[in-house]
């Protein structure tokens, strides 16, 4: 299956550049390229992609609000958003994973994460960069619960709680399979049934969660 890409970017050298990497993928198409988030919201409607490329400082409509407006509740077959920025500012991280967003890099993360970002959130999943992910998660813990997705006790299984633990550690399903000896189905499995649980909408904000209610800090 081909994943198709939509790239937000007001600097035309980025979108350049990362349509040159991602056309030496055969997984992978750019079907648009956007210089403003006015234009990302409305090429997203137009050219259907799975996955956009959102920078967050853009004119007209900076890429958040973008974001908002991508993943809003009551769209149907909405994108997946790569929040792909210049400035790791823990308020942007959090502002972005809050409302949404599949995954949050730099720039300088290189090729092959922003291809495995990209593939991760095409299949549901979701990346963070290695140098902002253990800084931001843990800067959630023991914070407190504003909203449905940080209920405290939402019923979660003993195994769902032991693969909630693990994804709030960076672990992949392949990886918690390896750790539980379970497949990676009966994670996929358990992991569709927390997010209903948490009413959250990816695994970062499993992880969020997991972080905030304390649970990632347990053994």
């Amino acid at each position: 299956m081909t994943i198709r890409v939509l790239i937000a970017d007001d600097q035309a050298m980025v979108r350049t550049g990362f349509g040159m990497i991602l056309a030496a993928e055969d997984d992978i198409e750019v079907v648009g390229e956007a210089a403003d988030g006015v234009q990302a919201v409305e090429l997203a409607g137009r050219c259907r992609p799975d996955v956009v490329l959102m920078d967050i400082r853009m004119p007209r409509l900076d890429g958040l609000e973008a974001l908002r407006r991508l993943t809003r509740p009551g769209l149907v077959n909405p994108p997946r958003v790569v929040v792909v920025t210049t400035f790791d500012d823990d308020e942007y991280v959090h502002r972005a994973l809050r409302d949404g967003a599949c995954g949050f890099l730099v720039k300088d993360s290189g090729p092959a994460l922003l291809v495995e970002a990209i593939r991760a959130a095409a299949s549901g999943e979701a990346l963070v960069s290695p140098s902002i992910t253990v800084r931001l998660l843990r800067g959630l813990s023991g914070g407190a619960p504003s909203g449905p997705r940080e209920e405290r006790d939402p019923g979660l299984s003993a195994r769902e709680t032991e693969v909630v633990r693990l994804v709030a550690t960076g672990l992949t399903n392949a990886e918690i399979a390896g750790e539980l000896s379970i497949s990676v189905g009966t994670v996929k499995t358990h992991l569709g049934n927390v997010q209903a649980k948490l009413s959250a909408r990816n695994r970062v904000e499993i992880a969020a969660w997991a972080w905030r209610s304390g649970l990632a800090g347990r053994r």
